[in-house]
């Protein structure tokens, strides 16, 4: 019975995968590289500086809030978004970086 069980759990699991995806955004010449990103829920974005100058990309959107902090050159971190809507980012060192994500279902 307990392999059986065991078997019942594996093709739910099958039977319902998880597609999140990562999407990079480059941080390159005081800019993200897009203006505008549409990801699924459950999708990560990772913010990879690419500049020899540091950014902290951030956002106050009450969809999703977050700060990365000082990132240098060649570092990157990820947010995973979990709900649906808009989320307005932005570089706290360079006040003109500014981007759009759209999360979907």
């Amino acid at each position: 019975m307990t392999k059986t069980i065991g078997l019942i759990l594996v093709l739910a699991a099958l039977g319902n995968p998880t597609h999140a995806e990562t999407v990079t955004v480059a941080l390159k010449n005081k800019e993200f590289d897009r203006d505008y990103l549409k990801i699924k829920l459950g999708d990560a974005v990772e913010f990879k500086n690419e500049d020899p100058w540091f950014h902290n990309p951030y956002s106050l959107s009450e969809l999703q809030s977050f700060d990365l902090g000082p990132l240098a050159e060649g570092k990157a971190k990820t947010v995973v978004f979990e709900q649906e809507g808009k989320v307005e980012v932005e570089c706290a060192i360079h006040s003109r970086m500014y981007m759009m994500i759209e999360v979907t279902k």
